[in-house]
């Protein structure tokens, strides 16, 4: 398998955090510096049941591919494990935002595509399908040569919740901005300082799953959408593709829910994926399908160059759990140097005593991650 060597120091110290009160000295452990040299958006870090975590992310025309690493540092191929786009299949091309689960010794992949089912030739015409391996390093086949389900409206960036407590499972995704103009403050003022005739905008929709994943349960909520008001908190951030004049769109999508105590937490992704401004806010409720109330804080994770550093474009974010407990988010970000190119971040994610979620990035200088099962006394 090829190799691909990520950006590290190794330095001799004692894994603190990953020992838990283990005081003996440790061997010397790799430390991850960001960027991870994967050329992925949109990714996504799954540690399967075999210990070693595996990546996917967007970056093939015709399916997706992944990648293995024991420690985040050394990372092999693992070639393509999703082929899609052939005649027989239900998809056709734009494969995007994959994610992998596992349930019941499966590995079940979900992503978005374009599909092939297309009566008025829209230019956007993605669906989210599953698709099914037994390996996390595939190959992964479709469960069914048809998307999950078939809405009026365009859909991408695919995540599901399983929730513990209640025995269901949650899908939530993103509306496309294609057609869909919205009125709000925000849409009247460009229109009227003579910027854009409209706004297009995504919207965050969450929807119970079915238990096979062959469907879905009820009608999909509205979850999340950006705000129609000059005046509220949240409309400075989440205009500023539409604001400094990059597209006339808003986005509100690459959507990704957690719970912590009581409370689930939804994480998402404002602005357009391919420019500077793409950063990453969260909402929070009592209910899996909301309401949702938008943190006051937001943005959580957002460029750094306009306060000296290197890395603009950030979103599209996932949440992994690390051995020791702590958490981390993964996410896809952008250099100034090379802003054409998306490439891969994590770092340490918090939750506190009061519930306020802070993220420690974007980071460019290294950090100790506990990939292995911590010993114990």
């Amino acid at each position: 398998m090829k190799k691909v060597i990520l950006c590290a120091i190794v330095c001799a110290m004692t894994l603190t955090g990953c020992l838990q009160g283990e005081k003996k000295q440790a061997a010397p452990m790799p430390e991850v510096c960001n960027p991870i040299p994967l050329k992925l958006g949109d990714p996504f870090l799954l540690h399967a049941a075999d210990g070693r975590y595996y990546m996917y992310g967007t970056s093939l025309g015709n399916g997706f591919e992944a990648f293995v690493s024991d420690d985040l540092v050394t990372w092999d191929s693992c070639g393509q494990i999703y082929t899609g786009g052939d005649t027989s299949q239900w998809n056709v091309d734009c494969f995007w935002a994959p994610e992998v689960y596992e349930r019941n010794g499966k590995y079940y992949l979900f992503y978005s595509a374009n599909y092939r089912v297309n009566p008025t030739n829209e230019g956007e015409n993605f669906k989210i399908g599953v698709a099914v391996s037994d390996s996390p390093a595939g190959p992964f086949k479709d469960l069914m040569n048809r998307p999950i389900f078939n809405p009026e409206y365009p859909i991408i960036d695919a995540n599901v919740y399983f929730d513990d407590e209640n025995g269901k499972c949650y899908l939530y995704y993103s509306r496309c901005c294609y057609k869909h103009s919205v009125e709000s403050e925000i849409a009247d003022s460009l229109r009227k300082a003579g910027v854009f005739e409209e706004i297009e905008e995504s919207w965050v929709y969450g929807v119970e799953l079915k238990p096979d994943f062959s469907g879905i349960i009820g009608e999909p909520r509205l979850l999340l959408a950006p705000p129609t008001k000059l005046d509220d908190a949240q409309a400075e951030w989440e205009s500023r593709s539409a604001t400094n004049k990059d597209v006339n769109r808003r986005w509100t999508e690459g959507s990704y829910l957690i719970k912590e105590g009581d409370t689930y937490y939804i994480m998402y992704s404002a602005n357009s994926y391919e420019g500077k401004y793409y950063a990453v806010g969260y909402a929070t409720a009592d209910n899996p399908l909301g309401p949702f109330q938008k943190a006051a804080h937001n943005p959580v994770l957002q460029e750094n160059v306009s306060k000296g550093g290197t890395v603009m474009g950030t979103g599209h974010n996932m949440i992994i759990t690390m051995p020791d407990g702590n958490r981390y988010t993964v996410y896809h970000g952008r250099l100034s140097s090379n802003p054409g190119e998306r490439v891969v971040f994590i770092d340490p994610l918090h939750i506190d005593k009061d519930g306020k979620l802070t993220v420690d990035g974007p980071s460019t200088t290294p950090q100790t991650i506990c990939t292995a099962t911590p010993e114990k006394k």
